[in-house]
């Protein structure tokens, strides 16, 4: 292992077994993450993302799902080969996620403070008493008020922030060295995505944790990741920094995602969507899974299925169109 990375992922696939076909959810994945930063997975709903975190933390539903080829390496060693009860030491202690709905992720019919706690005295050799002081301190930790008070509150009587806050407290709890955030913010308004933003890059900056951020939206990219991966149909499709991203694109499918995002511009123009829809991962075609729906498609893109590879240093993108001929965004 580079002992610069404290994740790597290497040709991860992931699969689903269904009555109409075998869904490949992840299909041949691979990333690093750097100790203290952001990566940012970044797609449509079903291009991936979920499932990839999911892989890391091992909670594929099983039946029907499986990890079937690859290796996740974490400080060097591959959590693929851990056993269910080793990988409960590595869940919620080293690696932690949040999840995409507070709502449905907290047990309702437990109080806030149970649920910390638990979290604290299953990972950690602590009294009840300290748990519930260090639970207090996590609460306040996030902006919580009065948080002592708090700890008695059932999940119903936060609002959709607070419990997001609250989610992130029982992530930070046992300071993990890496945190999965599976699209924190979509369900919250704006003032409040952008509170959560900031508090995540606050509790970075002062825990010194890596962060994996999944996420449609490329407005969360640009505010708080350092590299980016972008999937599609559960491959990954461009891979580089932040900058890049935004400055010099690569594969139309990343074009159309930064064009369809809304400019504040005197002159009011109508937004690009991208044509088509996501491919049926049960009954993939030959070639390239964004071929239909590619302003760029050649007849060779139908036939052959591309390959990612570096474009320019730091910079992956897997389309034919860098095999046959440089092109650039128009």
């Amino acid at each position: 292992m580079g002992e610069n990375f404290l994740l790597q992922v290497r040709d991860l696939h992931t699969q689903f077994v269904t009555q109409s076909g075998v869904v490949k959810a992840v299909d041949g994945v691979n990333f690093e993450v750097k100790p203290g930063e952001t990566l940012g997975i970044v797609g449509e709903s079903g291009s991936g993302k979920s499932m990839t975190a999911l892989s890391i933390m091992k909670l594929v539903p099983s039946p029907p799902g499986e990890i079937v080829k690859g290796e996740i390496l974490y400080n060097g060693d591959d959590l693929i080969k851990k056993t269910e009860k080793q990988m409960r030491h590595i869940r919620g202690n080293k690696i932690s996620m949040i999840f995409q709905d507070p709502m449905t992720s907290l047990n309702p019919v437990f109080t806030v403070g149970e649920q910390l706690t638990e979290t604290l005295r299953t990972h950690r050799n602590v009294s009840k008493r300290q748990a519930l002081e260090h639970a207090t301190e996590l609460l306040n930790l996030v902006g919580i008020p009065d948080p002592k008070a708090r700890l008695k509150n059932y999940p119903h009587e936060f609002s959709g922030g607070m419990r997001q806050r609250v989610m992130i407290a029982m992530a930070l709890a046992c300071d993990p060295e890496l945190l999965i955030a599976d699209e924190p913010t979509t369900a919250l308004d704006v003032t409040v995505q952008a509170q959560i933003l900031e508090l995540l890059k606050k509790l970075q900056k002062e825990l010194g944790m890596a962060i994996i951020m999944i996420t449609h939206d490329l407005g969360v990219v640009a505010e708080i990741c350092d590299r980016v991966m972008v999937m599609y149909a559960g491959k990954q499709v461009e891979f580089t920094d932040r900058f890049r991203l935004f400055d010099v694109p690569k594969h139309p499918y990343t074009w159309g995602l930064l064009n369809s995002i809304p400019k504040m511009e005197k002159e009011k123009k109508r937004l690009k969507a991208i044509s088509g829809h996501p491919p049926d991962l049960r009954h993939l075609r030959k070639g390239c899974p964004f071929a239909e729906r590619c302003p760029k498609a050649k007849a060779s893109c139908r036939i052959q299925a591309p390959h990612l590879q570096e474009v320019e240093p730091g910079h992956l993108v897997s389309c034919l169109l860098y095999e046959e001929e440089k092109v650039t965004l128009e």
